[in-house]
């Protein structure tokens, strides 16, 4: 019953929200007939949002109309929008659902851009980078005294059987976002050699999967579980909160996958839209991100919290974005074969 209300009270705030800026947001505009309005459709957690949306107002004296929910929700929102948009910005989301919904989007590329790391600049015209997440390996010390666990390959090991948490690839996106991870570290995403360690690992995860990936980080944390198969933002904030576990940039290499914003085509707002663009990978936002979030900043030389490792101490690895996005299926489809190959062992 709880989620049937909350997904009618959803409903109602797009209804509301869309009529609204129908009616009346073509009127919201200041003395010198500019709109000082921006409407925001975002998946991001509050902390995120805390730390963008109400200094971005502040600064430029703009009224942000918030309305967060699931991405793919609001993706299908902005498709079902598309002949008379509402929204001015979506702000979050992976690069797969902006690349498969590039008609949605008003093409710009901020003036920051430059100064955003090479590999995450704005390559498609249209979606902004701004944050940075890696698969990572999280590791409880107490569990794992006298081993040495520095990268995938340290984790066959038979004292790790049933100690290694992981979410399951073909439900979770962190997990499957690890899975692609393990194969371009093992040598590509069809190699035989990759796959064969996959068989391997999931041997010894021997059939112990989490229900989500939040459990996956919870289970380590709390010595039930030895090493997770995790991603970066909630292990940092593990360790900020004084847990005592370590966290593994695998030294085969780690991939970070970037959450994007962009301007929804033919938005009312477009000069805010620009606006609030060139702010979210400006110096002052992306270096509180660094140090008062968990969320890694894509800009150069952003500052970083001391539990949040300097990219340019770690070997990172390129996702094949266009091939994970277009082979998808397969992948899942083969990591499957070999978990159901696993169980009969």
């Amino acid at each position: 019953m709880k989620k049937i209300i909350g997904t009618l009270l959803l409903a109602a705030s797009f209804i509301g929200l869309s009529a609204c800026s129908e009616g009346n947001q073509a009127d919201k505009t200041n003395e010198k007939g500019t709109s000082d309005t921006l409407v925001v459709y975002s998946p991001n957690s509050e902390g995120l949002i805390n730390a963008t949306v109400p200094a971005f107002e502040e600064k430029y004296g703009i009224k942000v109309d918030l309305i967060q929910a699931g991405t793919g929700e609001l993706f299908k929102k902005l498709e079902s929008e598309k002949e008379a948009p509402v929204a001015d910005i979506i702000f979050g989301g992976s690069y797969t659902q902006y690349a498969q919904n590039g008609h949605l989007f008003e093409e710009y590329t901020s003036p920051e851009d430059k100064n955003v790391l090479s590999e995450y600049r704005n390559t498609t015209g249209y979606s902004t980078p701004y944050t940075l997440d890696g698969s990572v390996l999280v590791v409880n010390s107490d569990l794992t005294k006298g081993m040495k666990i520095e990268g995938y390959a340290d984790l066959i090991n038979p004292e790790l059987k049933g100690k290694i948490s992981t979410a399951d690839p073909a439900n979770s996106s962190s997990a499957f976002s690890q899975l692609t991870n393990i194969l371009a570290a093992q040598g590509g995403y069809d190699s035989d050699d990759a796959w064969k360690y996959v068989e391997d690992l999931f041997t010894l995860i021997d059939g112990k999967i989490s229900s989500s990936s939040s459990n996956v980080y919870k289970t380590v944390a709390d010595g039930e579980m030895a090493v997770g198969l995790s991603y970066e933002d909630p292990t940092v904030k593990l360790l900020n909160d004084g847990a005592k576990v370590e966290i593994v940039y695998p030294k085969e290499g780690t991939v970070f996958l970037p959450a994007s914003a962009a301007i929804i085509k033919n938005a009312k707002n477009m000069e805010n839209a620009k606006k609030f663009i060139d702010f979210i990978i400006s110096k002052e936002v992306q270096d509180t991100l660094g140090t008062a979030t968990t969320n890694r900043p894509v800009r150069e030389g952003a500052k970083t919290s001391d539990n949040m490792k300097p990219i340019d101490e770690i070997k990172t690895l390129t996702e094949d974005y266009d091939y994970v996005t277009k082979h998808k299926e397969e992948i899942v489809d083969r990591y499957s074969e070999i978990f159901v190959k696993t169980q009969s062992k």
